[in-house]
């Protein structure tokens, strides 16, 4: 019999994020519509040997009372059990990315580096990009050289904001970046 991962939708100032949880440990904060969706929910039911239920549990609601904070700019870190399924290296990347700290960023030469693996920046980068716990463990605040916005799971407009909203130095965050913003803002606003 296969186990199940409560899921649910939280609609977040820059982009909707599905969250899961299995057992008392969240394992998902994705984008629900970033290019690597379909690959993390299979690697993650693949790997728990579990099927995506709607639903609730406590972790569900604490994560998102946690996202509400970070938010409203009055959280800036989170606590919550967290479940992490995929290889050994990506787990190493990961990890290493909550050690980022809040209204940091740092570039992917000098993550890379970081983890003692600095011939390894497209292998970091590729484990970067299939984090199954967005914003939660803080890929977003990885950039290109020079603090350039590169690739990012929720887009290079959800990338801006959460690292503006974090007061990150942002050289090169565009006009159209920041209407796209605006946009999502008085969105959120009127739901």
């Amino acid at each position: 019999m296969r186990g199940k991962i409560d899921i649910c939708s939280y609609h977040s100032p820059c982009g909707e994020l599905i969250l899961g949880s299995y057992g008392e440990r969240l394992c998902l904060c994705r984008w629900k519509e970033g290019k690597h969706a379909q690959f993390v929910d299979a690697r993650l039911q693949r790997g728990l040997l579990a099927d995506y239920v709607p639903g609730s549990s406590p972790v569900l609601v604490e994560t998102i009372s946690q996202l509400d904070a970070y938010f409203a700019k009055e959280n800036t870190g989170f606590d919550i059990p967290l479940l992490l399924v995929g290889t050994d290296f990506q787990k190493i990347v990961w990890n290493g990315l909550g050690q980022i700290p809040y209204g940091t960023t740092e570039s992917y030469g000098a993550f890379a580096e970081r983890l003692g693996m600095p011939y390894a920046v497209r292998a970091v980068a590729a484990a970067n990009g299939v984090n199954p716990v967005s914003v939660i463990i803080p890929c977003h605040r990885v950039v290109g050289k020079n603090g350039t916005l590169v690739g990012y799971e929720g887009g290079l407009a959800a990338k801006g904001f959460l690292l503006e909203l974090e007061s990150c130095i942002m050289p090169l965050f565009t006009t159209e970046m920041h209407e796209k913003r605006e946009i999502s803002l008085r969105r959120h606003r009127n739901e």
